[in-house]
């Protein structure tokens, strides 16, 4: 199975090998995702979903295949340059800058020249959509609680004004309430029409709330297709659903 089409891929990877040095953890990777789509890629602890991010984004160099992002290569490109084209990841441990405030956060996350034009409209929408961020955003980042901190990174990555969003490990450790919040901020964002890709844990928030999903294991993809039938396939309901 493939996603509905090509035309409307705003990611391409073909063929991603990539790793640390010499030990290679991706092993000839390909993904897409379609505009407006939310994607998920799941899988158990230490398969490779951070690797890939970190290879897409180009904090990693893939030492095969190539990424495609709204039909340019930028196999090669460096971060930074991805992230001012659109290409946006909300990191694995947030990354936060903890001594700063919320809002000087949110100010480091608007540092594209498309993002800085349009600076308070998308403050606002942020803080519309987190409006804990609002209240507490003279608050020092670093005082405030996970999930706090965690809506202040995908808010972050919201500043940049993205055209493609991905979220490492949005759950990890938070309590069940935050979880739900955080998965209903998701689906508005899709239903906004903004292309994400998403890497989680909690396969079945993740099945449930997205378009199509991959499973990684071994540093492969075992399985893809439209994540209804994902959440169907008797493998996946053992493997990581426990049912």
């Amino acid at each position: 199975m493939s996603p509905n089409g090509t035309n409307g891929a705003m990611l391409d990877l073909q063929a991603i090998a990539s790793g640390y040095g010499e030990v290679q953890v991706l092993w000839g990777v390909s993904l897409k995702l379609e505009r407006g789509k939310l994607t998920s890629l799941v899988g158990a602890n230490g398969v490779g979903k951070t690797t890939l991010m970190r290879t897409v984004m180009g904090l990693l160099k893939p030492s095969k295949g190539s990424i495609k992002f709204n039909g340019r290569d930028v196999t090669r490109t460096s971060a930074h340059a991805k992230a001012a084209n659109g290409l946006v990841l909300v990191p694995e441990g947030r990354q936060l800058f903890t001594a700063m405030t919320v809002y000087e956060n949110l100010e480091m996350g608007a540092f594209t020249a498309r993002a800085k034009q349009n600076f308070k409209h998308n403050l606002a929408r942020v803080f519309k959509m987190f409006p804990r961020l609002e209240e507490r955003k003279q608050q020092k980042a670093g005082t405030m609680s996970g999930g706090e901190q965690q809506m202040l990174a995908v808010a972050r990555g919201l500043m940049a004004q993205p055209d493609v969003l991905m979220i490492d490990e949005m759950s990890l450790g938070l309590a069940p309430v935050l979880v739900l919040e955080l998965f209903e901020i998701l689906r508005r964002l899709k239903e906004d029409g903004l292309t994400m890709l998403l890497v989680e844990q909690n396969v079945q928030m993740a099945l449930a709330i997205s378009d199509y999903a991959y499973v990684l294991n071994d540093g492969k993809i075992e399985l893809e297709g439209p994540s209804r039938e994902v959440a169907r396939n008797e493998d996946v309901r053992k493997a990581y659903l426990g049912i």
